[in-house]
C-alpha cells in the first residue's frame, strides 16, 4: 500500500463537552488535534497508511499524542522528541458562531523542526508528503524545513501536498505581506494545493476560485473550497466542481483537515476528480457533524454507495 507522510506540529488539545463557552465549563477532556496529523487520522480511518512526522517534548501530552496518533493507527515511529522543549497545547472554546481556540505553543518543540527532518528515511517511501501553511508559520527553522520539501525538493519522488491553511494571528509577528508572499510561493511550488476561497480572497484579494487558479498558474493541481457551496478541482485534464452536500454543523473545526484526507484516499484509489470531491465532503461532513476533530469516518459500504450517487441525487443528498 502507498503511504502518505503528513509533517507538522500536533498538539495536546483541552476541549469542552458541550457548547457553553470554555470560562463557564467545570472540566475539560484531553485529546490532541494538528492540521496534518488530523489528515494522518483521517486517512488512516479510511484504510490507507499514512504517517505523522513532528517533534513533541518529553512529557505527558508528547506521550498523549504519539498515544492517541498511533492508536488511530498511524506510524509514529519516526516523530523526535525533544528532551528540553514542551509540546504545545490548545483550547476550545465554543461561541454562538464558531468555536474559538486558544494557542500556548510559543517556543513550543515542534517550533525547533528544521530541514535536517528533510533527511529521514521515511520520507523517501512516500507517495504523498502532505503539509500546510501552519507549519510555516511556527519559526524561521520551520520555514526553512517547508523550504526544503516544497521548494528545493530535497526528497525526490513523492508528490507534494499543500494545504494553505492560513493562521493570521500565527503570521502577526511577522512583516506586513510576509503571509502572502510565503504562501503563494509555498502553493504554487507543491504538486496539490488545498485553499478556502474566503481564505484566498483575504491572502491574495482573489474574487473567486478562477481568479485563484490564474494566480496558482498551471504547475498545481488545485482544489478550492467554498464551504457550503461546494469544491472545484482544476488540473491539466479540465475543471470539476461538486456541489457540498446538506449537513448539520455543530463544529467546523477539522473539517478542512478531513476534507484533504478524503481527497487524497480518493488521489490513491485512483477515483477521478469528482469522485476524489465527493469523498472530501463526505469525511468533511462527518467532522462537521461533531466536536470532535477527527471523528470515525462512516462505514465504506455508505461512502461507496454514496460516491454511486449520480449528479442529481448528489445534489438532493442530505447528511445527518
Amino acid at each position: 500500500m502507498s503511504i502518505v507522510v503528513c509533517v507538522g506540529e500536533t498538539m495536546a488539545m483541552l476541549s469542552p463537552a458541550d457548547s457553553r463557552p470554555l470560562a463557564e465549563q467545570p472540566a475539560l477532556a484531553l485529546g490532541v488535534g494538528g492540521a496534518e496529523s488530523n489528515v494522518a487520522c483521517g486517512l488512516a480511518a479510511l484504510g490507507h497508511r499514512a504517517a505523522w512526522l513532528g517533534r513533541v517534548g518529553d512529557d505527558p501530552f508528547g506521550r498523549r499524542v504519539l498515544a492517541d496518533l498511533g492508536a488511530r493507527g498511524v506510524d509514529v515511529s519516526a516523530v523526535e522528541v525533544d528532551p528540553v522543549r514542551q509540546t504545545g497545547v490548545y483550547f476550545k472554546d465554543p461561541g454562538p458562531d464558531r468555536t474559538g481556540t486558544h494557542y500556548y505553543r510559543r517556543g513550543s518543540a515542534a517550533s525547533r523542526m528544521g530541514p535536517e527532518l528533510a533527511r529521514l528515511p521515511l520520507l523517501g517511501r512516500a507517495r504523498v508528503l502532505h503539509l500546510s501553511g501552519v507549519t510555516a508559520a511556527l519559526s524561521d527553522s520551520c520555514m526553512e524545513l517547508l523550504q526544503e520539501l516544497v521548494v528545493r525538493r530535497a526528497v525526490p519522488g513523492p508528490a507534494v501536498s499543500f494545504d494553505v491553511n492560513h493562521r493570521p494571528a500565527l503570521w502577526g509577528r511577522r512583516p506586513s505581506g510576509t503571509a502572502a508572499s510565503s504562501l503563494l510561493a509555498l502553493a504554487r511550488a507543491a504538486d496539490i494545493v488545498f485553499v478556502g476561497r474566503d481564505e484566498a480572497e483575504a491572502l491574495w484579494g482573489t474574487r473567486n476560485p478562477d481568479e485563484i487558479r490564474d494566480l496558482m498558474g498551471t504547475g498545481p493541481l488545485l482544489v478550492v473550497k467554498d464551504a457550503g457551496h461546494g469544491a472545484t478541482s482544476y488540473a491539466a485534464d479540465g475543471t470539476v466542481f461538486v456541489p457540498t452536500p446538506e449537513s448539520e454543523v455543530l463544529e467546523r473545526v477539522g473539517a478542512g483537515d478531513a476534507f484533504a484526507a478524503g481527497y487524497l484516499a480518493g488521489l490513491l484509489e485512483d477515483r477521478d476528480a469528482a469522485g476524489r470531491l465527493r469523498l472530501g465532503h463526505l469525511v468533511a461532513a462527518a467532522t462537521l457533524r461533531t466536536r470532535e476533530d477527527t471523528p470515525a469516518v462512516p462505514p465504506r459500504p455508505e461512502l461507496d454507495a454514496r460516491l454511486a450517487l449520480d449528479d442529481a441525487a448528489w445534489s438532493a443528498l442530505r447528511l445527518s
